[in-house]
């Protein structure tokens, strides 16, 4: 069978989602946590790649597998071979076509950014510290520049090939909440460091080093020197997932709203 799993993790001890060689992945744990569980060698596939340091609030993953553990009762058996820091809230059976790469509709990526001349050392793992104030306005005047179909390859850092730099963004923001500036942003698919580079170039509006109106011109140039700096990982979080065609999933409320409050996530 088929069987999608909904799960969370905070990416700081790992190289990523991704198995790697020499270093350990998400992907290698959430594996060897099945293939223990079921005795059973798994592959387990992701909705995407995310890198070191980067954290996922809503990831979906799916493996095939012979599981005569009810679905209810398998998150809990998951996690009693998983690390604290990754934890399986759902399990559904999906039909034998679905992938979580490829069934997936659209993602939203947050970044959170702390900013404050005292740094929180319970957030330095979590969120980007930025000791100076920023104009939280500007910095949503200026994303609503990025919504829409365009080519963001002034936003994107060079990595794996890709045919066409041309995305659609369908939301795009900046706002507030508890101590936190809040970014977030949604498409069809993301180029390589994408959204850490929309962030930076937001950050850079905050600062007015250059007014919300210029994201255009950003864009059009086509030239990654144009837009701001790629933020650090640590303040990234795959944070919603829409699956428009897979009712087994609808129950785990994929496109559920998360808060950030105080000084901890």
């Amino acid at each position: 069978m088929n069987i999608a799993i909904i799960l969370s993790y905070d990416g700081t001890a790992y190289h990523g989602w991704q198995t790697q060689r020499n270093a350990i992945s998400v992907q290698q744990t959430v594996t060897e946590a099945i293939a223990a569980l079921l005795g059973q060698e798994v592959s387990v596939s992701g909705v995407g790649r995310t890198d070191a340091g980067v954290h996922a609030r809503r990831y979906v993953a799916n493996f095939h597998a012979d599981c005569t553990i009810p679905m209810d009762r398998l998150p809990l058996a998951i996690n009693s071979h998983l690390p604290m820091d990754i934890a399986v809230s759902g399990a559904a059976v999906v039909p034998d076509s679905f992938d979580a790469r490829f069934s997936c509709t659209r993602k939203e990526y947050t970044y959170l950014i702390c900013p404050g001349k005292i740094r929180d050392p319970f957030a330095v793992s979590r969120s980007y510290f930025y000791p100076y104030p920023l104009d939280v306005g500007a910095m949503q005047r200026a994303a609503q520049y990025f919504i829409g179909r365009q080519d963001f390859a002034a936003v994107r850092s060079m990595g794996t090939p890709v045919k066409s730099t041309v995305r659609e963004i369908f939301t795009c923001s900046a706002d507030t909440v508890g101590s936190y500036v809040r970014i977030r942003v949604s498409a069809d698919g993301f180029l390589y460091n994408m959204v850490r580079a929309i962030s930076g170039t937001l950050l850079y509006a905050g600062q007015g080093k250059f007014p919300p109106e210029d994201i255009p011109r950003i864009l059009a140039s086509c030239d990654r020197e144009q837009a701001g700096p790629t933020l650090p990982p640590q303040g990234l979080y795959m944070s919603r997932l829409w699956y428009d065609d897979t009712p087994a999933l609808e129950p785990f409320q994929l496109t559920r709203e998360w808060n950030v409050s105080g000084g901890l996530l």
